[in-house]
């Protein structure tokens, strides 16, 4: 079996960790026996995968970038010259001209239910039509929680018996902290002091990052700051120009994106995260939350309560004090923490990427034989 992967959005928040993962985590459940993975051009793919795969994999740039026609058939046409089997594509674009069946993975509808008109005003309509041909095209279809699955099933018509649900996996460095509370100098380079909450993201609207600015804006000083990691350079001045509200100011600590080991500290360390999305496919923060021993207050819509179950406090996003008294609640009850704590991390054991991988690979066998 000879895959095709298109990882060009391996730097990309949760879809990057996704493709990140299952690459790294493939090789060492055999299967398959060879990859092709389409990358951007200039970025190798990590230490860790390229010795993992060695001679059994490929690494080709390919310079079309998302949400372009060019996508379309630049990857059709290297599937094609490079044998592939199939073709997996972590993301919704399913190019139309493929010589293989195909896999693709669905993480969510967020593109249906938020909209977002960036730079092109064509792009909610490309995603429209993407995630049809998607439904259409594939042979199988990945989504990370049921809430995808039945979204799929109701608002794009998917045959249910296409669709294979497969959660997210949490791996290294994503872990408890070996010494709990000890100095920690990251934290004192990112200008980071305890105690603090924790936001992990970018600010895209179904983030709801204005409610949980308003939620905190209404808590007691003494409780700590608030720090908002993931911020994209884009988007800075616009979350900047938020935090300078009535009763935020200085109490905000605003992050871009760190890497792995930084954003692991950042969870060891903070009183509690706060996921108050009001929709994820999935919810990788709080899983990554999870697996490092922070307590986890998150919205109780789309797939978070499937991440985080009876290991945080769900609440409803769209309720400011809801929001602001769950998060005193936690911050003010250490054994409610410490609790929370311990289940968190016995739910987390649960996800891995070594599943994901043998799960996939067990998809891939399934569209190869339909």
């Amino acid at each position: 079996m000879r895959v095709a992967v298109d990882a060009r959005k391996i730097d990309d928040f949760g879809i990057g960790t996704y493709i990140q993962g299952l690459l790294e985590a493939l090789p060492g459940v055999g299967q398959p026996e060879a990859l092709v993975a389409y990358l951007p051009p200039g970025r190798p793919p990590s230490a860790r995968a390229a010795q993992a795969w060695g001679a059994r994999a490929l690494w080709r740039p390919v310079a079309a970038g998302p949400y372009s026609v060019a996508e379309l058939w630049q990857l059709a046409l290297a599937a094609r010259r490079d044998r592939a089997d199939l073709y997996h594509a972590p993301h919704y674009v399913c190019p139309p001209w493929l010589p293989c069946p195909a896999v693709v993975t669905v993480h969510d509808l967020i593109h249906l239910r938020f909209p977002v008109r960036h730079r092109h005003l064509l792009a909610p309509l490309y995603a429209r039509v993407m995630l049809r041909l998607a439904v259409r095209r594939a042979r199988r279809l990945i989504t990370v929680s049921e809430s995808t699955r039945r979204d799929l099933v109701e608002r794009l018509g998917a045959r249910p018996e296409r669709i294979r649900v497969i959660p997210n996996g949490v791996g290294a460095p994503f872990g408890p902290a070996d010494f709990p509370g000890a100095a920690d100098p990251t934290l004192d380079e990112l200008g980071v002091a305890r105690p603090y909450f924790l936001f992990v993201g970018n600010p895209l609207p179904h983030k709801n990052v204005t409610r949980l600015l308003d939620a905190f804006a209404g808590l007691p000083p003494v409780l700590g700051r608030l720090v908002l990691v993931g911020i994209p350079p884009a988007a800075r001045a616009w979350v900047d120009g938020l935090c300078a509200g009535p009763g935020l100011g200085a109490r905000v600590r605003v992050l871009p994106p760190v890497p792995a080991p930084v954003l692991a500290r950042l969870y060891q360390s903070a009183t509690l995260v706060v996921c108050p999305s009001l929709w994820e496919g999935f919810g990788l923060a709080a899983l990554e939350a999870m697996a490092c021993g922070a307590p986890v207050v998150a919205g109780n819509r789309g797939g978070l309560p499937e991440v985080v179950g009876d290991a945080g406090l769900l609440v409803n996003p769209t309720d400011v004090d809801a929001l602001r008294g769950a998060m005193y609640t936690l911050a003010g009850q250490e054994p409610l923490r410490a609790a929370l704590r311990a289940r968190g991390l016995a739910r987390a054991r649960a996800f891995s990427w070594r599943h994901v991988a043998e799960a996939t690979v067990a998809v891939y066998r399934e569209a190869l034989g339909a």
